[in-house]
């Protein structure tokens, strides 16, 4: 596993800002150690890229120390993906980590969130954890994850949340449109987007399995450039995505 990952890693590094392993599909095979030595080759070869560990802790104060502990300390990512549904005190450890964060699930890219993420519709928990976000991120530390298979919803998260920055799952085998979370994601800046894309990139298809992803990542990357440069012409002609304010670019 870890052989596989940092091919994958050596692969893609040149077109990608981050990397997310995903804590579940190591500890299931008890591989910890393996995710850790993983990081760590990424932090040694390539020390301008972030790691975002994909473990969604979320628990009452005491254990979320521990589970800040385990992420920034055991494996030594950047940041963590953490469920709020138990409140500030669940968020706050992770925040006090110089240079870490924490980005919370807001609205998931998988299709049967809608039942709590979206009830009730006039104040749904997406919206309030966007809102208490950028309350609780003024210090910084914070992202919000944003499914690329709600764009409408990406928008309004954007702007309850001003400038923090989105991860963004979907754009690949759930099958996100990409120029929709452009449109709906841009901060003001024309930033602030992590566009998260992982089986398409994986398992690429190809006989070299490293060289498929690194086809496959390049692509993305380029429909990405491609997609904001679309997005800002949108701005400068005044089209913009429905329900949000365009981004102030010059």
């Amino acid at each position: 596993m870890r052989d596989f990952c940092c091919a994958l890693v050596d692969a893609t590094a040149g077109a990608v800002c981050a990397f997310k392993p995903q804590a579940a599909h190591f500890a299931a095979q008890g591989a910890e150690d393996q995710l850790a030595e993983t990081i760590a080759y990424i932090r040694q070869c390539h020390p301008q890229l972030l790691v975002i560990l994909d473990a969604k802790r979320g628990d009452i104060g005491s254990s979320a120390e521990r589970y800040a502990r385990e992420a920034f300390e055991r494996y030594r990512s950047h940041a963590v993906t953490v469920n709020p549904y138990l409140g500030e005190e669940s968020v706050a450890p992770f925040l006090k980590f110089p240079g870490r964060g924490a980005a919370l699930l807001c609205r998931t890219s998988n299709p049967g969130s809608d039942w709590l993420q979206c009830h009730p519709p006039e104040d749904p928990p997406y919206l309030r954890v966007a809102r208490a976000a950028a309350e609780w991120g003024k210090a910084g530390g914070l992202m919000l994850v944003a499914g690329a298979t709600y764009p409408v919803h990406l928008a309004r998260i954007r702007e309850a949340a001003g400038s923090i920055p989105l991860l963004v799952p979907g754009v690949g085998a759930q099958g996100g449109d990409l120029q929709a979370v452009l449109d709906a994601g841009l901060d003001e800046n024309g930033q602030g987007l992590v566009i998260s894309a992982s089986r398409s990139i994986i398992y690429a298809p190809g006989e070299d399995f490293a060289a498929a992803a690194e086809t496959a990542a390049a692509a993305l990357r380029r429909r990405i450039a491609e997609g904001v440069a679309q997005s800002l012409n949108r701005h400068q002609t005044g089209q913009w995505s429905e329900g949000r304010s365009p981004p102030r670019i010059s």
